[in-house]
């Protein structure tokens, strides 16, 4: 006598309930993910009141607007397991592309020791930390959830709030406070050809 397969008890995700068509890891990491974006979102309320530049404040409420659709999509695709009503949306930024290369002497930095020392500076740096956090958290759910459309709602999340990043890293490196530097002119041609491309890649 031999078992008889199990396979019978399984269930696709097409024929299961919202409840049952997400795995246990994918809710840890979900939960995680999602706390993650509700936490940056709060905190851009206490950043909002310490901001000098209205560019960088103008960016913030833009960035604040993207999370709070990405939460209501990311929240109603975890409780019906079915495509959202307002699928992911874009992110274009407004900065340009263009980056300041080199070091310039500053002041060294150290702690501000009250509220009334936060500056600019500082809230650029805490909003490129939460950006960073929640596009390490999206790629890490994208990557356990089972549920199909939960995983590509938080995959095709992350080059948005990369977006989002790269906007602060602009700012910040406009206004010097993200300096960029780089190797001398030889090692950078080192580096560069390291590598060479895979030849005859077509062949089988």
């Amino acid at each position: 006598m031999h078992n008889q397969p199990q396979s019978q008890n399984l269930q696709g995700t097409s024929q299961m309930s919202a409840m049952e068509s997400h795995g246990g890891h994918e809710m840890f990491d979900a939960h995680e993910a999602i706390s993650g974006l509700i936490g940056s979102m709060e905190q851009s309320l206490l950043y909002e009141q310490h901001i000098q530049d209205p560019e960088l404040k103008t960016m913030l409420q833009k960035h604040k607007t993207y999370m709070s659709q990405t939460y209501n999509t990311i929240i109603e695709t975890l409780k019906t397991g079915q495509e959202p009503s307002v699928k992911t949306q874009t992110y274009n930024m407004a900065q340009s592309n263009d980056v300041l290369y080199g070091m310039k002497p500053t002041q060294p930095k150290s702690p501000a020791q009250s509220a009334t020392e936060l500056n600019d500076q500082c809230i650029s740096s805490f909003m490129m930390g939460n950006l960073k956090s929640c596009a390490s958290a999206f790629t890490m759910t994208a990557l356990e959830a089972t549920n199909p459309v939960l995983r590509r709602v938080f995959a095709d999340s992350v080059p948005h709030i990369i977006e989002m990043a790269y906007e602060i890293f602009l700012y910040q490196n406009k206004h010097q406070y993200y300096q960029v530097p780089q190797l001398k002119p030889e090692d950078m041609q080192t580096y560069m050809n390291s590598f060479s491309p895979i030849q005859n890649t077509m062949k089988h």
